[in-house]
């Protein structure tokens, strides 16, 4: 069965960190596009940050450069979302989604993707 599955979300203090795994299963992560979206109560879903197929380049918007860092193992088939430094604003379902199509800064679009995560729920409170 072809799917990714999110996981690694959960209670931070701010200031603290997470890493967010994305797993997929029944295709190869290599070949597509893949993404961290994130939906926070009451705000529209946002891009968080991509790394693109074929030259593997990595996006971010700029609420987390500097903070969080996207990253593809091939060999466990896992992309990874280092999120450190984290702040209360930061909380959010975050979602993995992959794409054939979408290439480069257009990652961060929510549209034209294939596949999507059942989203890990990231909280940053004191």
């Amino acid at each position: 069965q072809v799917q990714v599955v999110e996981s690694g979300g959960g209670l931070v203090q701010p200031g603290g960190s997470l890493r967010l795994s994305c797993a997929a299963s029944g295709f190869t992560l290599r070949y597509y596009t893949i993404s961290w979206f994130r939906q926070a109560p009451g705000k529209e879903r946002e891009g968080v940050s991509c790394i693109s197929k074929s030259d593997g380049r990595t996006y971010y918007v700029d609420s987390v450069k500097g903070r969080f860092t996207i990253s593809r193992d091939n060999a466990k088939n896992t992309v990874y979302l280092q999120m450190n430094s984290l702040k209360p604003e930061d909380t959010a379902v975050y979602y993995c989604a992959t794409s054939l199509r979408i290439y480069g800064s257009s990652c961060l679009i929510p549209q034209g993707y294939d596949y999507w995560g059942q989203g890990t729920q990231v909280t940053v409170s004191s």
